[in-house]
């Protein structure tokens, strides 16, 4: 990345005082903080009866004369097209509905990608061309393998598909990479994911790549049962300090603020932007969604977090009674009337978009 760029949103004292923020990032090109308030994005499956999703094909990642995103890209995303148009483009058919029922455009929209897959996929592409910020969640491999050079073709190409798109980009790497089953699967050790992280950087760093925001993205748990912090690359390496925090199947009923507690005194010792990517309230909670949703609302505003990411998915489920693992809240009208004041709340509308008074 090119230089380290400060943003000092807010007082500089007081216990409600936003801190002072410093990314890696290259201003003007990739995605920063807001100044004031949060970000506010989901992850929406796209349907499998879209028949614009099914019609499309995956374009290939570009290569090396891709042009150069600092030429052609800004920090605020292009003005979108109409809602209409977004719904007949690959894969937006369920976005657009999510976004009708919230009363407003997203900021950030969530696309998830294997470690092989091509990027961007239509969708991928249809979402870069609104207003909507993309955060990419990749998926990781061996990161042994990765720092000693075996997949360096397809990070290359991968960066230069990255740039390619001209647009800011969050990128979120190996997320839950704390996770006992990745450790033992491909993670190995805390020290070889930091070596892989440095790695993947270096490429990028070389490819010039300046349109992405570096997002390093443990589990919540992970700050309380297992040592999340011990992944953690270091201030330079990192744009945004972030967490998946779906309460989790164990509980009956759990506040966010007691999913994040740990990661949130942690994150204070860091003078990072802070997302929760994967923001979750199980189908179990029943009539009290509504009431953790709009107390996760009140958690989250927060001066150091600067986007939240609804995870309306129930693709976690292990099986279809199974609704400690189901988060979406389409069909739910408490829950999904809780989601919307949540959305709407001036603090996770920083840009200002229009509201409407949803479906």
């Amino acid at each position: 990345m090119v230089g380290l760029a400060a943003l000092a949103a807010g007082c500089s004292s007081g216990a409600d005082a936003t801190p002072k923020i410093t990314v890696t990032a290259r201003a003007g090109v990739a995605p920063l903080p807001p100044e004031q308030g949060a970000y506010f994005g989901a992850w929406v499956p796209p349907s499998d009866t879209d028949p614009a999703a099914k019609a499309s094909k995956t374009p290939k990642p570009s290569g090396s004369g891709s042009p150069s995103a600092s030429s052609s890209s800004s920090s605020s995303p292009s003005e979108s097209p109409t809602p209409d148009k977004d719904a007949t483009k690959p894969g937006m058919a369920s976005l657009t509905g999510f976004e009708r029922a919230m009363g407003r455009q997203l900021d950030i929209a969530q696309s998830y990608s294997g470690w092989k897959s091509d990027f961007p996929k239509d969708t991928d592409t249809a979402l870069l061309s609104g207003k909507r910020y993309l955060l990419l969640t990749w998926a990781g491999a061996d990161t042994r393998e990765i720092t000693r050079g075996k997949d360096d073709d397809l990070i290359r190409a991968r960066a230069r598909a990255i740039k390619a798109t001209g647009k800011p980009i969050f990128l979120r790497w190996q997320r839950d990479m704390d996770k006992e089953s990745l450790q033992t699967s491909r993670v190995h050790s805390p020290a070889d994911f930091i070596a892989a992280w440095k790695h993947l950087r270096a490429i990028f760093k070389k490819e010039k790549v300046d349109n992405v925001a570096w997002v390093w993205c443990p589990t919540a748990n992970g700050f309380g049962s297992r040592d999340a912090a011990a992944f953690y690359p270091g201030d330079d390496q990192v744009d945004w300090i972030c967490v998946d925090a779906q309460p989790g199947g164990d509980y009956e009923y759990r506040d966010l603020s007691e999913t994040v507690k740990l990661f949130m005194e942690w994150a204070k010792g860091r003078h990072k932007p802070i997302m929760i990517a994967e923001l979750g309230v199980p189908q179990s909670y029943g009539d009290r969604r509504a009431e953790w949703l709009r107390k996760a609302a009140q958690t989250l505003q927060a001066p150091q977090v600067k986007a939240v990411v609804y995870f309306d998915s129930d693709e976690q489920a292990e099986e279809p009674r199974d609704k400690r693992r189901k988060y979406s809240v389409t069909g739910d009208k408490q829950a999904m009337s809780a989601l919307r004041e949540f959305a709407t709340t001036p603090y996770f509308n920083p840009r200002n978009l229009p509201v409407t008074s949803g479906e």
